[in-house]
């Protein structure tokens, strides 16, 4: 008997999940997606400066694989019938669903945030704001993180008419080491972006954003590149979620709450087995959808799935086209000093972001399966 496996969202995670369980024997798969090409989200920072992205339609991507394709946006799961419901296609029934449905900006937490900033959190909104760069101007970049850090550079890079200032709660680059944190003031201030450290943003205006303690800062566009929310699917379908709305998973990816359904990328709290919370990013999102379909495939054997394992190499940051930040780090995640920096880290991160594609293209899994 076939078993089916709808897999939903297909980004990073969803993506390599359906390909490779649609190569496991007695399995049917089924992709269901909102968009029919495949985003690099790790690029839409380049698409804001009016680069050109690949064009990477998923028809193209799963040719030959069987995975059945529905581009549509899931309204609803059904739990008890183990049903999806798209918005426009017939409902689609599973014996396994594997949840990937990923992340976007949240920008509810600060008033007029969603009324006036940009994000570049998805397609729509990275082409949105491309369009509205183009008259120049002063943008305010909110936040610190390794997105409001790419951002930044970028859009000092490229767009010279722009006057970039960034705005960040902490100190910039605080969660990388010293060495790092120097290369990265050093390209800062070569790019002349205007930082505003240990500054937190209370309001945002169509042309200004105000800071704590009343001050204002001139904004002709506001980028938002802090904090981001899960859709509210997995939480109205009635399955185990943190308060953040994330899917909680056991240590083999699967729901704590329903047995047959399966948690990852950015929608999933996912953690170790020792403890460790695995951060939002598609360098957790492809390993951890080999694994989730290693511990499917293990069950469906009659087998006990191994847990998930996963080790933090390094962090990777594009500092403009010609400049970049490579953070070697403990596999916690914690920052040694160790860095690669210039235009040798710009090769190394770009040769990372193409290498991912031709993982999303040719995905892979260890010959070991697990069990025991």
């Amino acid at each position: 008997m076939t078993h089916h496996i709808v897999v939903l969202g297909a980004g990073y995670a969803g993506l390599v999940a359906a390909k490779l369980a649609a190569r496991q024997k007695g399995t049917r798969v089924t992709l269901v997606n909102r968009r029919d090409h495949f985003v690099e989200r790790v690029r839409l920072h380049q698409l804001v400066t009016g680069q050109r992205l690949r064009d990477l339609p998923l028809a193209d991507l799963l040719a030959g694989t069987g995975v059945e394709l529905v581009v549509d946006t899931v309204t609803g799961i059904d739990a008890d019938t183990r049903t999806v419901r798209p918005a426009h296609a017939p409902e689609i029934g599973y014996d396994t669903l594997v949840y990937a449905l990923g992340s976007q900006a949240d920008l509810s937490p600060v008033p007029g945030a969603a009324e006036h900033a940009h994000t570049v959190a998805t397609l729509d909104q990275a082409e949105r704001l491309r369009t509205r760069l183009r008259d120049g101007g002063t943008a305010v970049v909110v936040g610190g993180g390794l997105t409001g850090i790419e951002t930044a550079a970028e859009l000092a890079e490229c767009l010279p008419e722009v006057k970039v200032r960034l705005v960040t709660e902490g100190a910039l680059g605080g969660a990388l080491s010293r060495r790092a944190q120097r290369h990265l003031n050093a390209a800062f201030g070569r790019l002349a972006v205007e930082v505003r450290e240990h500054a937190r943003v209370t309001e945002v205006h169509d042309d200004h954003v105000t800071l704590e303690g009343g001050e204002r800062l001139g904004a002709d566009v506001t980028i938002w590149t802090t904090g981001f929310r899960v859709p509210e699917l997995a939480r109205q379908a009635g399955f185990s979620v943190d308060d953040d709305g994330r899917m909680l998973v056991d240590p083999t990816l699967r729901s704590v709450s329903h047995r047959e359904v399966y948690g990852i990328g950015d929608a999933a709290a996912v953690r170790t087995a020792d403890g460790v919370e695995l951060r939002m990013a598609c360098a957790t999102g492809l390993p951890v959808a080999q694994q989730a379909v290693r511990a499917i495939t293990a069950r469906l054997a009659g087998r006990t799935p191994d847990p998930v394992r996963f080790r933090y190499a390094n962090q990777c940051v594009s500092l403009g086209r010609r400049d970049g930040l490579i953070q070697f780090v403990r596999g916690d995640d914690s920052p040694v000093e160790m860095v690669l920096t210039g235009r040798t880290a710009a090769a190394y991160k770009e040769a990372i972001v193409k290498g991912t594609v031709m993982a999303l293209r040719h995905p892979w899994m260890p010959t070991r399966m697990p069990g025991r």
